[in-house]
Parts: structure tokens; C-alpha cells; sequence
């Protein structure tokens, strides 16, 4: 129960915080550039079973994979990339949080 609110507090919570606290100028652009990052879950459509309650998506699907997690990384050392970096990373740490709690 307290499973899927830790989970979406993340996915959504954290890049509001983030977003309001250290881009305040332009902080709903921000935002939704950060929640994009949940795009990268399309890559679950390409598991069978779309869905499986017991799975962990790190390093299972391919937008999930260490080495994309790598890159999404290296985003946050460029200025261009950086709010993508952090709502990849952000979408990352949820999963892994989710994970963790399986």
C-alpha cells in the first residue's frame, strides 16, 4: 500500500521540488521537462508481460539498462541536458526505490 505513493511521490514530488527550488525563473518548464523522463518507460511495451507486478525494471528493460543510466548521468554535466538528466535520474531513483521495496 505505502509501496506505489513512495513510488509516484518520486516520480512526481521530487521534480516539482526540484524544479520550484532550484529553477525558479522558469521552474513549469522545468517541471515538465523532468516528468518527459517518464517517457523512457515505453520501453516496458517491449516486455512480455507488458506488466509483471514482481518485475524490477533496472537493468531489464532497455531504456532501464546500466548503461543508459550512464548516459542520463553524463546529461547532468551539460547545461542543455541537465533538466532531462535529472527528471532520467529522478525517473531512475524511483524505480530503483520500488525495486528496493519488492
Amino acid at each position: 500500500m505505502l509501496q506505489p505513493i513512495i513510488h509516484y511521490g518520486i516520480h512526481f514530488g521530487l521534480p516539482l521540488f526540484v524544479a520550484y527550488f532550484f529553477f525558479k525563473s522558469h521552474w513549469k518548464m522545468a517541471y515538465l521537462i523532468m516528468i518527459a523522463g517518464m517517457l523512457i518507460d515505453l520501453d516496458h511495451l517491449l516486455a512480455t508481460p507488458i506488466f509483471s507486478p514482481g518485475r524490477c525494471s533496472i537493468n531489464f528493460h532497455p531504456l532501464h539498462t546500466y548503461y543508459a543510466i550512464a548516459v542520463y548521468f553524463g546529461f547532468l554535466f551539460f547545461k542543455k541536458t541537465r533538466i532531462l538528466g535529472l527528471g532520467l535520474v529522478i525517473h531512475i531513483l524511483a524505480d530503483s526505490v520500488d525495486c528496493l521495496m519488492m
